[in-house]
């Protein structure tokens, strides 16, 4: 009988593939080509908020118009956003609007996107289509459809109809995106909190809600930037009532105000620090600090069951014990 032998197998591992030098060019290809980007992206804004401290002189009614030419520094316009009542009432109008179809379709969008991320059910697929087919069609298509099934329903045109169209062609990008946040949460957090005495409802709401607030933050944001963004559609819908953007964009006949410079000024500023705030706010929860960490690491897992059960109370420390004869605590 052979003896086994004992010694180690030598693996032979392949020899390692000599990499190609990169050239020195092609390091600044990329930055260079960001950099040109962003520059191309950032440019119209920086003339705005440039021209929003110009101090122009000219008719505009009772206002200037803008001129081209920088004729010096100030800031007057800032201190007479309201002179103009027309463009006060239009940028008010865009505001509402785009506030209540933001939370609408916030509601509604969520609700389609998390069905159709979760269920599956009979129409599932012409939902989908409708859903795409919706943000993929012209919008001047969507506004002379929405004006005539307004006009043959006999409804009059305004702030009602602006609020149902814009309700409606927001509900598709809210639910495409709650529906790929929904699409990537783990269920076994539901699963675990309801093995730990939750009702659906209750693990809903504690569980599946938060998981899904950043998507629906998204989804709300990009509905009230859509809203407040859109021309073709109110341009259609909008009757005697005046939106922000179809004002400005009659008042490019005779001459922008420097006022609506001013206003796109502070509305670009508090959205800047919106989303900033948000993207601290967001790194500060995926990278604690050391003093969270050591709060969060020293909390005792008792204070995880105790915020799921459905009572709600701590259990009572007791003698009685399990089935197996391990104390229950």
């Amino acid at each position: 009988m052979s003896a086994v032998s004992t010694r180690p197998r030598q693996v032979r591992l392949p020899e390692p593939v000599a990499r190609r030098p990169r050239k020195r060019w092609t390091r600044f290809v990329l930055p260079t080509y960001v950099m040109a980007f962003i520059v191309y992206l950032s440019f119209p804004i920086f003339v705005i908020i440039l021209f929003s401290f110009n101090q122009t002189r000219g008719g505009f009614g009772t206002s200037p118009r803008v001129k081209t030419t920088w004729l010096g520094f100030t800031t007057e316009w800032y201190g007479r956003l309201f002179e103009l009542p027309d463009l006060t009432a239009s940028l008010r109008h865009s505001l509402t609007i785009g506030l209540l179809s933001a939370l609408a379709a916030t509601a509604l969008g969520t609700l389609l996107g998390l069905a159709l991320a979760r269920y599956r059910f009979r129409g599932r697929g012409g939902t989908d289509f409708l859903i795409f087919l919706s943000i993929a069609s012209p919008e001047i298509v969507l506004g002379a459809a929405l004006a005539s099934f307004f006009v043959a329903l006999g409804v009059t045109r305004g702030l009602s109809t602006l609020f149902l169209s814009h309700t409606m062609f927001s509900i598709a990008f809210v639910a495409v995106t709650v529906r790929a946040r929904a699409a990537g949460l783990d269920r076994s957090l539901e699963a675990a909190a309801m093995d730990l005495g939750a009702r659906p409802v209750t693990a809903f709401f504690k569980v599946t809600l938060p998981l899904l607030f950043p998507g629906i933050l998204a989804g709300f944001l990009l509905a009230f930037a859509l809203s407040m963004d859109d021309f073709v559609i109110s341009q259609f819908t909008q009757g005697p009532a005046t939106m922000f953007p179809t004002w400005v964009f009659g008042s490019t006949r005779v001459g922008i105000p420097p006022h609506v410079f001013a206003f796109a000024t502070i509305i670009f500023v508090t959205g800047a620090t919106l989303a900033l705030a948000l993207a601290l706010t967001q790194r500060r929860r995926t990278c604690p600090s050391p003093r969270v960490l050591r709060r969060e690491t020293s909390r005792p897992p008792r204070e995880f069951v105790k915020y799921f059960t459905s009572s709600g109370r701590r259990r009572k420390k007791g003698p009685s014990t399990c089935g197996n004869g391990i104390r229950e605590d």
